[in-house]
C-alpha cells in the first residue's frame, strides 16, 4: 500500500474535472502535519526558462505548470547534486531545490545535464488534511515511482504511462475518455 510521503506521485483520476488537475501526474515532495507540497510534472508551461529568468543564457528550456500556487516562482528537480547543492533528496539520487544561483550558473556554463533537471512554475499545495481528503474521495491515485517518469521529455505520455505502471486495472483507465457523456 502506497502512503501519503516525499517521492510518490498523485495520479489524476480519469474523472477529476478540476481544470488544474485534470488527466495531470504531481510528484509529492512535501508531506507534512501542516500540509504537503509538489509540481504537476506532465503538463508544459507556455514559456521557456529564459523568458521567465532573463539571466539564463541558454533558450528553449523546457519549464512545465507546478500548480496554481505562486505562479511568480520558479523550482527545479533535479539528479546533479554534485552542481547544485542545497537540495532535499525525495527518492533515491532525486532532488528537490537548491542553491538557483549555481543552477543558473551551470546552466550558462553548459555543466549541466538537461535531461536531469526540471523547472516549474508555480507549485500543487494542500493545507493539513486537505490532500488526505482528496486521496479519501478518490481524486488521486497514489504510486510509487523512478526518476524516469519524472524526467520523462514526451509529457503527453506520463498520465497514462503511470497508470499503465500500476497493473491491467488502471491500464484500462488510461483509454478512458475525458467526457464519458460524449461517446
Amino acid at each position: 500500500m502506497v502512503t501519503l510521503s516525499p517521492g510518490i506521485l498523485l495520479i489524476a483520476d480519469p474523472f477529476l474535472k478540476d481544470p488544474n488537475f485534470a488527466r495531470t501526474v504531481i510528484l509529492l515532495c512535501e508531506h507534512k502535519d501542516k500540509g504537503s507540497f509538489g509540481f504537476v510534472i506532465n503538463k508544459l508551461f507556455d514559456q521557456s526558462l529564459d523568458n521567465l529568468v532573463p539571466e539564463v543564457l541558454l533558450s528553449n528550456i523546457p519549464v512545465y505548470y507546478g500548480g496554481p500556487v505562486q505562479m511568480d516562482t520558479i523550482h527545479f528537480v533535479h539528479q546533479q547534486p554534485e552542481l547544485i547543492t542545497g537540495g532535499l533528496e525525495i527518492l533515491p539520487g532525486t532532488y528537490w531545490g537548491g542553491k538557483f544561483d549555481s543552477v543558473v550558473a551551470a546552466l550558462n556554463n553548459g555543466l549541466l545535464n538537461l535531461d536531469k533537471i526540471k523547472f516549474f512554475i508555480g507549485y500543487s499545495g494542500w493545507t493539513d488534511g486537505q490532500l488526505e481528503g482528496e486521496v479519501k474521495d478518490k481524486s488521486w491515485i497514489l504510486s510509487n515511482t523512478d526518476a524516469a517518469i519524472i524526467f520523462e521529455p514526451k509529457e503527453q505520455q506520463i498520465w497514462q504511462q503511470s497508470l499503465k505502471n500500476l497493473g491491467s486495472t488502471f491500464a484500462m483507465m488510461a483509454n478512458f475518455p475525458i467526457d464519458p457523456s460524449l461517446n
